[in-house]
């Protein structure tokens, strides 16, 4: 079954040209079925790339799953057509009195102010607070996932110094759990990021679960005991590119920053990377929508949060 998305939604013709399955709204109209009810809150500056990634993460599933994009009012986003969001986006106001199966909070490119000091972080915290009654379980990725910690369990995140930015072997601690079900014993994972959260820090709080690490990128997969929330501090979502793309940005714009590790054969920045995390990523959100949001949601979408 595919993801349900906007019958115009660019993304859509991007990802029926890679064979990858989606349904329009018009066509699932059709189906007698309630389709998982799913909200990403993008905070990524490139939008539809985002928005393409996820999809693709989320459309190998025998689940239809009916998306929806949530954008800030609180701050203005530069980097995209104010169409396209005024199109494919709606609002919080929209939304509260809504209930989702799931629902995914991207990461965004401001690890370097302190939480209070994001521009937006009001409107996220009334947000994060909705998600307890009105989620039935919340997949935060790299920023999201350090400023959810931060928000519901008072866990900070540290500078790390040079960035973070390459490819990361992982080991999987609770190999029984469900979220990592049919991953070997080590995969590698994308991470770009300049700080982190440590592992001493979410091991004091009981009601977290510490689910995977990594030698050099540290903390990478966490969540809480009732299963409602998920925190993955990689981005599993990257396409081939992003992370070189991520690299010659920053050199252009004169950063001193180090080639992402593993990742270019040879560190070489002229030669093409080569894809060694798609398959544990697809697996990874796969496992998060069947065992997290699927399997234990309520019939009744009004009773999640219950």
């Amino acid at each position: 079954m595919p993801v349900k998305i906007p019958d115009q939604l660019p993304s859509k013709d991007v990802l029926e040209n890679e064979n990858i399955f989606v349904m329009t709204e018009h066509r699932a109209m059709s189906q007698d079925i309630r389709p998982l009810r799913l909200l990403i809150l993008n905070l990524m500056p490139t939008k539809v790339v985002t928005e393409t990634q996820l999809l693709r993460k989320l459309s190998n599933s025998p689940l239809q799953v009916e998306i929806e994009f949530l954008q800030m009012l609180s701050y203005t986003s530069k980097n995209v057509d104010p169409q396209h969001l005024e199109s494919f986006y709606t609002s919080f106001e929209n939304v509260r009195n809504k209930y989702y199966d799931g629902m995914i909070i991207t990461g965004a490119p401001v690890e370097n102010l302190e939480f209070e000091d994001v521009d937006y972080w009001g409107e996220l915290c009334e947000i994060m607070e909705w998600t307890s009654h009105n989620v039935h379980s919340t997949f935060h990725i790299c920023w999201g996932a350090q400023a959810a910690l931060y928000y519901h369990y008072g866990i900070p995140k540290y500078p790390i110094g040079p960035k973070l930015s390459g490819l990361f072997k992982h080991s999987v601690l609770k190999p029984q759990s469900p979220f990592f079900r049919g991953f070997d014993d080590e995969f590698y994972m994308p991470h770009s990021r300049y700080t982190e959260v440590l592992q001493s820090d979410v091991l004091k709080i009981k009601d977290l679960e510490l689910l995977s690490v990594s030698d050099e990128a540290g903390v990478f997969a966490v969540k809480s005991i009732d299963n409602r929330r998920v925190f993955v501090t990689g981005h599993p979502e990257y396409d081939a590119d992003t992370l070189a793309l991520e690299y010659f940005r920053d050199i252009e714009k004169g950063l001193a920053i180090d080639v992402p590790k593993n990742y270019f054969p040879g560190d070489d920045p002229s030669a093409t990377p080569h894809v060694c995390w798609r398959a544990h990523a697809q697996l990874m959100y796969s496992n998060w929508l069947n065992f997290y949001v699927y399997q234990s949601t309520p019939y009744d979408i009004k009773d999640v949060g219950k």
